[in-house]
């Protein structure tokens, strides 16, 4: 009986048979299989009475044997099946290769985030989260008449009749303009804080992509959120980078960008106004920016938010160390008085070096000292203790540095001179600090004048005690020239040439500004602008080298200070000026807290002589 019996009413059926390995490799050896086709793993024979039998064959490596040991004929076929997805694949695999990888760019321009490879037209902005810290204005100092203007944007969200019932509108726009650091975006943030209104914030990079169009759709689908949570507060940082003046440049606009600044102006105030919406934006460049963008039914309201006064720096100071443990030398009024021209991120930044500066030297609480080492660390750089200088480079940078000081100390209108040093900091070999007595908003002529003797008077120095030059006033020697060519040019200060502007047009190119050359001044004029120049350089180089050649021994005792202890003070110097030997230096500063004395005095953080050339 064959192995066929057990499938009679399947052959009545169909003519082919299903057979389990096993049961073909049984057909082979006693001989009923005529010839097999081998498709792949898809074995399909013919028995000797005709009928067709498939089967499934494993990876077997005698299955050719067996077969030719029964005297089985072979054929060999590629499986169809196989090889038509196989041609498939490989034909459509580069173009699938590009449509992932272009799907995955889509997905990082939306920073990673859900919605779509065709979402990246959606608008970043984000909406303030109710449950993290609130930035109020009580953390905002030093800036009283800004936080008074954006106050009122507050009080009109939450009582729009006060305003309304007089005529009032409120502003549809605030731009926040002033130097890096004084605050705009955390006046920002306590605007968010204090307004029980949605706030949505973003910065003008986020606007523009790649892709053109991008930029204009995001701004229309922001104001249409914001229209939706209305009355509400859009706050856009660093508008410069959407908001710059059209059509500037040598190779004309970019047409993305003018795209997206053209959708932000209708949507500010075009045909269908942003009824409800106050935009508030941030800048530090406000001569780059578009004059379209800053008329009255835009930005109706700038608010200038300008470095802190000696006021505001001690309520800046007292906001941040509210976080830190201070000890009780430590007065905010003393390091006020010794920081001017720092902008609120300086002052907190000086904060947190004098907390760093104490956990070095293992303290529970910030002394006085540890803003001491800040401040030098901040205005002068860090000490590179590891430099060795060889002796004469030593001595030449300690008679350059006292000429420097001999020369202030002299000459009236000069800002007095609170510390010496030797020590190489940052890039400078030496350095000259001098302390402003209070905030200076202008200066006269007779400042200007003795400030380019000051500088002058290091190379004198080194002239007249070491005999030779180098290179460490070429600094000293460009800001003088520097100086000296503005009194004449611009300021006016020159008895020779007048009231005159004489400066070339020096517009940025890039701003559509000064692309090409105007000269309005003839050869003669300028000829006298350089006899002129030349004239108050001289005046002042002689005047100081006549101060260093009649104190010729302060300055020697002054470089036997500095050899000697490499920093001295104020107090020292006064010391030496008045023919007194100088006092020893303060001890260095120790772990254990100690009281402030009496005639503390408000230390430096401006500095008339920069790092010289190394």
């Amino acid at each position: 009986m064959t192995v066929f019996n057990q499938f009679n009413a399947r052959q009545q059926s169909t003519a082919q048979v299903q057979l389990d390995y096993s049961q073909f490799l049984e057909a082979v050896k006693s001989g009923q299989i005529e010839k097999v086709v081998i498709e792949g793993r898809t074995l399909k024979a013919t028995s000797s009475e005709g009928k067709r039998i498939v089967s499934y064959a494993p990876n077997d490596i005698w299955l050719v044997s067996d077969l030719l040991k029964n005297g089985v004929k072979i054929e060999a076929k590629p499986d169809e099946e196989q090889g038509f997805l196989m041609s498939i694949f490989v034909s459509w695999f580069p173009m699938l290769l590009l449509i992932g990888v272009w799907i995955f760019f889509m997905r990082q321009m939306q920073g990673g985030k859900g919605g779509g490879a065709f979402s990246f037209g959606k608008s970043k902005a984000r909406m303030l989260d109710d449950s993290k810290e609130r930035v109020t204005f009580a953390d905002v100092a030093g800036c009283d008449e800004a936080k008074e203007e954006v106050s009122e944007l507050v009080d009109f969200l939450r009582d729009p009749s006060k305003f309304q019932n007089l005529g009032g509108r409120i502003p549809r726009g605030v731009l926040m303009v002033g130097s890096p650091g004084t605050g705009k975006t955390l006046l920002a943030k306590a605007i968010a804080g204090e307004a029980k209104v949605p706030f949505f914030s973003i910065s003008g990079s986020d606007f523009v992509e790649m892709f053109v169009g991008v930029g204009a759709a995001r701004v229309r689908d922001m104001f249409e959120q914001a229209k939706k949570q209305s009355p509400c507060i859009v706050f856009i940082d660093e508008i410069d980078a959407v908001g710059r003046q059209r059509g500037a440049g040598l190779g004309g606009g970019n047409d993305e960008r003018e795209q997206t600044l053209n959708a932000l102006l209708v949507e500010m105030d075009g045909f269908e106004g942003a009824s409800g919406v106050i935009v508030i934006a941030a800048t530090n460049r406000p001569d780059v920016l578009d004059p379209a963008l800053l008329r009255p039914g835009r930005f109706d309201r700038q608010v200038v938010v300008p470095l802190p006064d000696i006021r505001g720096r001690e309520q800046i100071l007292m906001v941040h160390m509210r976080k830190v443990p201070v000890a009780p030398d430590v007065k905010a009024d003393i390091l006020a008085r010794g920081t001017p021209g720092m902008s609120g991120a300086d002052l907190a930044n000086l904060v947190n070096e004098a907390a760093l500066f104490a956990a070095r030297r293992g303290k529970r609480f910030v002394e006085m000292d540890d803003f001491e080492s800040a401040k030098d660390k901040i205005m002068m750089g860090a000490e590179r203790k590891s430099m060795i200088m060889p002796e004469e480079e030593r001595r030449n940078t300690a008679y350059h540095e006292s000429g420097h000081a001999l020369v202030a100390k002299m000459l009236p209108k000069t800002d007095p001179v609170h510390k010496v040093t030797i020590i190489p900091r940052g890039r400078a070999l030496g350095l000259t600090m001098q302390l402003p007595s209070e905030d200076r908003y202008s200066m006269d002529k007779d400042r200007i004048l003795s400030t380019i003797a000051v500088l002058f008077g290091g190379r004198i120095a080194e002239e007249i005690f070491m005999h030779q030059m180098t290179t460490g006033a070429s600094n000293d020697f460009e800001r003088a020239t520097d100086m000296t060519r503005k009194m004449v040019t611009q300021w006016g200060m020159s008895d020779a040439l007048g009231p005159m502007v004489y400066a070339e047009n020096e517009g940025e190119v890039f701003l559509g500004r000064s692309v090409t050359s105007h000269k309005n001044i003839s050869e003669a004029t300028m000829q006298k602008v350089d006899n002129e120049i030349r004239r108050i350089i001289d005046q002042q180089y002689a005047l100081a080298r006549s101060l260093i050649e009649a104190n010729r021994d302060k300055i020697e005792a002054m470089t036997k200070a500095l050899l000697e202890w490499e920093t001295i003070d104020a107090d020292q110097i006064n010391d030496i000026m008045a023919g007194l030997p100088p006092r020893p230096p303060k001890p260095a500063p120790s772990s254990k807290a100690a009281e402030p004395p009496k005639d503390a005095t408000p230390t430096a953080t401006v500095t008339d002589q920069p790092a010289e050339g190394v």
